[in-house]
């Protein structure tokens, strides 16, 4: 079973998708645009602005599902032009500090919107790995599952 995850307080998406799932013990954060609660861009040029509002969402999203970023286990980060990279970088580490998950970079060509610089999507886990999905070859030990093979 699973549950669709819209706060109030976010836009409807403007396609067909949900911006978040929750499934058991799994969050999957669909790409999150730099757009705030009343349908906008925000900072339209600016690349940290934009990071941040980006990764604000996914906050919304996280705590509406019952998680925050410190259980973020994976993202993806889209960015236009990797010349936004290290300012990208210096918001992201604001918001994960050391418990940094695991992460893809890609530049793309284009986003859904074009004013949009970066989009970012996450998978985060609550209440340790999910072992089931595992294949029965994984156990949890203490907060982490480790992989017998």
């Amino acid at each position: 079973m699973h549950e669709r995850i819209q706060p109030p307080t976010m836009p409807k998406p403007f396609s067909l998708y949900s911006p978040a799932i929750r499934a058991g013990n799994v969050i999957y954060v669909a790409g999150q645009l730099p757009i705030n609660s009343r349908g906008e861009i925000e900072g339209e040029t600016d690349i940290i602005a934009q990071t941040r509002r980006v990764l604000e969402n996914i906050r919304l999203l996280l705590a509406a599902a019952g998680a925050s970023v410190t259980d973020v286990v994976k993202t993806t980060v889209y960015l236009t032009d990797m010349k936004y990279f290290a300012d990208m970088n210096q918001v992201y580490k604001e918001y994960f500090g050391d418990a940094l998950p695991a992460r893809t970079t890609v530049q793309v060509v284009a986003l859904a919107d074009k004013s949009s610089l970066i989009e970012i999507d996450a998978i985060a886990v609550i209440d340790g790995w999910p072992t089931s999905q595992l294949g029965g070859v994984g156990r949890l030990v203490g907060n982490r599952c480790r992989v017998s093979g």
